[in-house]
């Protein structure tokens, strides 16, 4: 026996948190009944549905690295009929979820899988995973500014943001490139952390989520974390 929101992210549903919405929103049924309280205990001998597809165990987790080009938007779905990341693999033989997500007009490194409370675990703010991404801004980043996003700016909203780890890699003729890790996620903060420093981005691409790298991994193309690699996310 285990609780339903567990059951939920063991399928590859959603996240236990994400599960929780599902449930108190009155999206799944045990064996046709309506839940919408936490704590229900389910067996896989119930039958359990999210809007009325029945729902499995998946005892094999699959866990990708994805090289998301700009355009694609990190949803299963878009109302606006954009290119999703979930296009690459509609054919794919158990369903996937994006670890996170990437802004439509950002690119690199995404992750996806069916393991639910992995998912959940790296996506935690007390974890603090370290994203990394590789910046282009317009002009030249003075050292005042780097070490401003080092140790923190404000936001936009009036917040400040946690410590960065900020490396500036070269100056190009009109431009700047940087290479920025952050363990939080919030809304475009990296595009907002250069702006609150007087720089636009010109560029942004993720080349890291925790241990895993994008390396040369082709533009839009995937490939299967080795069992180091996975070995590595459980260990975080």
């Amino acid at each position: 026996m285990m609780r339903l929101q567990k059951y939920l992210a063991m399928s590859g549903v959603a996240s236990r948190r994400a599960s929780e919405k599902l449930i108190a929103e009155g999206h799944v049924a045990v064996n046709g009944v309506t839940i919408t309280e936490m704590g229900v205990q389910v067996s896989e001998d119930d039958r359990v549905t999210v809007d009325g597809v029945q729902v499995h165990l998946e005892e094999e987790k699959h866990y990708l690295a994805y090289y998301k080009p700009m355009g694609e938007v990190t949803t299963v779905s878009d109302p606006e009929g954009r290119a999703t990341v979930m296009d690459k693999f509609r054919e794919y033989p158990v369903r996937l979820y994006p670890v996170g997500r990437l802004d439509y007009d950002s690119e690199g490194l995404l992750l996806l899988t069916n393991d639910g409370e992995m998912m959940q675990h790296l996506l935690h703010p007390s974890h603090e995973v370290e994203k990394q991404y590789l910046v282009k801004v317009s002009n030249r980043v003075s050292p005042e500014a780097l070490h401003q996003l080092a140790t923190g700016v404000q936001l936009d909203d009036g917040r400040m943001t946690s410590p960065a780890k900020v490396r500036l890699i070269r100056y190009e003729t009109f431009d700047s490139v940087v290479l920025i890790s952050i363990h939080e996620g919030r809304y475009r903060q990296v595009r907002r952390m250069f702006q609150a420093v007087g720089h636009e981005v010109v560029s942004l691409r993720r080349v890291g989520f925790g241990p895993i790298y994008l390396n040369d991994l082709p533009r839009g193309t995937w490939r299967h974390l080795t069992e180091v690699e996975v070995r590595k996310l459980k260990e975080l």
